[in-house]
């Protein structure tokens, strides 16, 4: 099919269990759709939902996660790797969220992330055994829920709950697992994720949370072009732990990208400061991401059906595609 072809829209899922793709599609459609008519495009509202504006697809790779490589743990398991990954993380995360509480003057805010911190051994941590820096880590994780806001706004029943989904962006970096065949974890995620697309159409991905650090990732390797990058929610902020693991190194907006949209809610704890636009180097056609902060109401603002129903995030995309 030539360029002038029917545009193509991908969405990318995140951290999180097995997946429903006919059903997530439908849901990040009618949340897309959504957003459009709240930003001022309600003709296009019945292209979004009947799937005629753009053909769009649900990439999961979510049941990948459910089963352990060659090494035959279970999905619930925790190697020293993993559990480096996991320490870091948090420490960016509590770092991140105190830096923010005391720009705001949020003394209860300040209380809490530091009763988390307190919890931490000192330093890098000296962890005995495999068993007790999961059960630590998960319950700072389960203290920086109380932190105003990220109560309200959570849907993790606990830090031991978070701790598990999170795991999923430190086996994903690890690259360590492989199948039968010997193919890594992170090199079948990013298939599924190209997976049908057709370098001659224009594309529009949206990313979600892990989704964005998979997509970014992709895209480097990706032979068309890539109308509009949209991520939500991203983990790319998270300098130790995340950004200073992708790849390429030095981290770069990937070339086929033409525009890149970062979104993040002050509310979600993945996501905590909007740093990836002072760390990503632009693309050789001076490509760097925009990010802009959304408010939700209500509950579990880590969602991406939470993002798409944002007027500031819907409208550029249906922009995209309308062109």
């Amino acid at each position: 099919m030539s360029g002038s072809g029917r545009r193509q829209l991908v969405f990318v899922h995140g951290i999180g269990g097995v997946r429903d793709a006919v059903q997530e599609r439908r849901e990040w459609l009618e949340a897309l759709a959504e957003g459009a008519r709240k930003a001022g495009h309600a003709n296009s509202v019945s292209g979004l939902t009947q799937r005629w504006l753009a053909e769009a697809r649900f990439a999961d790779y979510s049941d990948l996660f459910m089963v352990r490589d060659t090494q035959g743990s279970d999905a619930g398991g925790h190697g020293d790797e993993q559990v480096a990954f996991l320490d870091a993380l948090v420490r960016d995360v509590i770092d991140e969220l105190g830096l923010q509480a005391q720009e705001q003057g949020d003394q209860l805010a300040l209380k809490t992330i530091e009763a988390a911190r307190d919890q931490l051994p000192d330093g890098d941590g000296e962890w005995q055994g495999l068993g007790e820096p999961v059960r630590v880590l998960g319950r700072v994780l389960t203290t920086l829920l109380q932190v105003p806001g990220l109560r309200r706004a959570a849907q993790w029943v606990s830090g031991r709950t978070l701790l598990g989904q999170l795991a999923q962006v430190g086996r994903y970096l690890d690259r360590g697992e492989t199948d039968e065949s010997g193919r890594p974890l992170d090199v079948r995620i990013r298939e599924r994720v190209l997976h049908g697309v057709d370098p001659e159409r224009p594309l529009v991905v949206v990313a979600h949370s892990l989704g964005s650090v998979v997509a970014f990732e992709a895209l480097h390797d990706y032979a068309g072009s890539v109308q509009l990058l949209v991520t939500l929610g991203s983990p790319l902020a998270t300098g130790a732990a995340v950004l200073q693991r992708v790849r390429p190194q030095p981290a770069r907006t990937p070339e086929p990208v033409g525009r890149w949209l970062n979104f993040w809610d002050r509310d979600d704890i993945v996501v905590a400061r909007p740093r990836v636009q002072q760390w990503m180097l632009p693309s050789f056609s001076g490509v760097v991401p925009v990010t802009d902060r959304v408010d939700s109401d209500g509950v579990w603002v880590h969602t991406a059906t939470k993002y798409l129903r944002q007027p500031a995030v819907a409208g550029p995309i249906v922009e995209a595609l309308e062109q």
